[in-house]
């Protein structure tokens, strides 16, 4: 499968890259074709312009400024997430991601406003590695938005045949090396079986 593994985290030296990279080693492992897309390394730029978001319905022109970005999201059959929650939230290089590719004609047809459909069909699968300072609970009272995200609107996006896990190690403020073994360990196991 053409798997697009979107990682967003600053720090090459972190518990998330080191996530990242079990991640990325698994799926090739497992026989996918990974296309790997650090949003810090390659320098995405995530801020939606003035110009952007005046053109933003405007299908196909809307795509001209990050075409090269679309090609590989369309290319891909299957996505995967690696990255921390700050803030309760996406980090703002993720949420730009979010906001200046899954526009009108890529992710979601508009042309019936009462009636918008999905339009990331030829995505037949998606992950998420996740972590959070906080514990569970806190998240939940949060409303856990990066899990809502991830679980529910790339749902809609994708339409109702898409396949999605979550996996969140919270409380990471806390977490023993065992604990943290582990969840690299689950994480490992869920890319070699990923399908």
């Amino acid at each position: 499968m053409r798997v697009l593994v979107v990682f967003c985290h600053p720090v090459e030296t972190s518990f998330h890259a080191t996530l990242h990279r079990d991640v990325v080693g698994a799926l090739t492992q497992a026989g996918h074709e990974v296309d790997d897309f650090d949003l810090y390394a390659e320098g995405f730029n995530p801020v939606l312009s003035r110009e952007e978001r005046l053109g933003y319905h405007e299908v196909p022109s809307n795509r001209v400024p990050v075409e090269a970005y679309l090609q590989r999201l369309e290319r891909a059959e299957a996505l995967v997430f690696c990255f921390p929650t700050w803030c309760f939230g996406l980090p703002a290089m993720l949420k730009g991601f979010f906001d200046r590719l899954l526009m009108p004609g890529v992710a979601f047809d508009i042309s019936d406003p009462a009636h918008v459909k999905p339009a990331l069909t030829h995505i037949r699968r998606i992950s998420a590695v996740v972590t959070y300072g906080r514990p569970r609970w806190m998240a939940w009272y949060m409303g856990d938005p990066p899990r809502r995200v991830i679980t529910r609107y790339l749902k809609v996006l994708a339409g109702p045949g898409v396949k999605i896990d979550y996996h969140a190690r919270y409380h990471m403020n806390v977490a023993t090396p065992t604990q943290l073994t582990r969840f690299r360990d689950r994480v490992r196991d869920a890319m070699l079986k990923f399908n």
